[in-house]
């Protein structure tokens, strides 16, 4: 299992997260395994951490990479690039 880390600042989180409701379907068909965690900053709410459980490493660089991804990005609000990053679970 792959992880898609996003960090970033958005203007106004409200408006954010209605675009990213509303993008759960190019997230599944890009292959999102459906887990998700959504988290803000206790400091600054418009800072919102993302983590998405992805079905292999290579769905998840091709839909940071998609057009549908940076519509998505802009419309929602986002300030800057998003920090992306992959994670994998590391064995305990």
């Amino acid at each position: 299992m792959i992880y898609l880390y996003f960090r970033q600042i958005v203007e106004d989180y409200a408006r954010w997260k209605e675009g990213f409701d509303n993008h759960v379907a190019a997230r599944q068909a890009g292959g999102a395994t459906g887990e998700t965690y959504v988290m803000r900053n206790v400091d600054d709410p418009n800072d919102i951490t993302v983590v998405l459980g992805w079905s292999d490493l290579a769905k998840a660089i091709a839909f940071t990479r998609s057009i549908s991804l940076q519509e998505a990005i802009q419309k929602a609000g986002v300030i800057g690039s998003p920090e992306i990053r992959f994670l994998e679970a590391a064995s305990t």
